[in-house]
Formats: C-alpha cells, sequence, structure tokens
C-alpha cells in the first residue's frame, strides 16, 4: 500500500511523529510526505502563528522520519501547493494518514478522487497525542509556550 500523510508539520512534535509513525508502519509500498509550501502553510492556518520555513521543515520531517523508519520505507517528501492537491491528483496513493479533526476531510477528497476516475482513498485515522495536562499536542501550544514539542507543560 503505498500511503500519504500532509500537512505543515512545523513546529514538528510527537503529534506529528505518531502521523509519520502510521504511515510508514501501513507504507509498505511507499510514503508520501506532502508538506505545505510556505503560502499554503500561511493560508491554511486557523490562527495566525509564526510557521518555520520550508526548508527547515523538510529537515525536521526527514530527521523525524529517519528515527522513525524501521521498515526501511521508500519516503518521498514533496511540496504540497494546494489544499488537497497530491491527495487528489496521485492516483498511486492507496490510503491517507489522518488525524481525527482532519478524518472528515477524507469525504471531500475521495469525491475528487472519484471524478478524476481514482480509487477512493482507505483512511488511517492515528489517534491524538495527549500532553502532561489532558490536552492535545499542537504546534499553537508549542508557539505560545504553553508545552514543548513532547507535550511537557512548560511554566
Amino acid at each position: 500500500m503505498r500511503v500519504a500523510v500532509a500537512g505543515t508539520f512545523g513546529p514538528l512534535h510527537d503529534g506529528h511523529r505518531t502521523l509519520f509513525e502510521h504511515a510508514l508502519r501501513f507504507g509498505s509500498d511507499g510514503v508520501v510526505v506532502a508538506l505545505t509550501g510556505d503560502d499554503l502553510a500561511v493560508q491554511t492556518r486557523h490562527e495566525p502563528r509564526p510557521i518555520p520555513p520550508f526548508g527547515e521543515r523538510v529537515r525536521a520531517v526527514s530527521d523525524a522520519i529517519a528515527g522513525l523508519d524501521e521498515w526501511d520505507r521508500d519516503v518521498e517528501i514533496r511540496e504540497l501547493e494546494t489544499e488537497y492537491g497530491i491527495a487528489t491528483d496521485e492516483p498511486s496513493i492507496d490510503a491517507l494518514v489522518v488525524s481525527p479533526e482532519t478524518a472528515p476531510e477524507l469525504e471531500v477528497i475521495n469525491d475528487r478522487r472519484r471524478k478524476r476516475g481514482f480509487e477512493p482513498l482507505s483512511g488511517i485515522v492515528a489517534p491524538y497525542v495527549r500532553a502532561d495536562d489532558g490536552e492535545r499536542i499542537s504546534s499553537t501550544r508549542i508557539v505560545n509556550g504553553e508545552i514543548d514539542e513532547h507535550g511537557r507543560v512548560l511554566e
């Protein structure tokens, strides 16, 4: 199965690492990491916050995947220039790793794939990773100084 996972991934945290681990576990035919380009990263934020530059995020994702990939998967990091771009445009992808928050978007993606004559994607839902305070880890919470990348509460 060829698996994709998409996101801004910056700053990187343990929730992202869980998404990557799921993609690697199921991606026996390869993994595509669709990393939002700098412009799209700003456009798709629900709240304004600083986002590391694309090159910095590529390095962080590459390092994280290297540390998680016990299967020696073929991994490709590609720039995502439109919200659903790679998932809707790439017929060779079989599944998409999503969070509980983004799982409903799979329906929109599969509608677009069907219209193009592509097979729908299977969804692989990775659970949220919780911080020490029980709230989910997020890049926004890290940027705001509430927690570190592993979910430890900062004071």
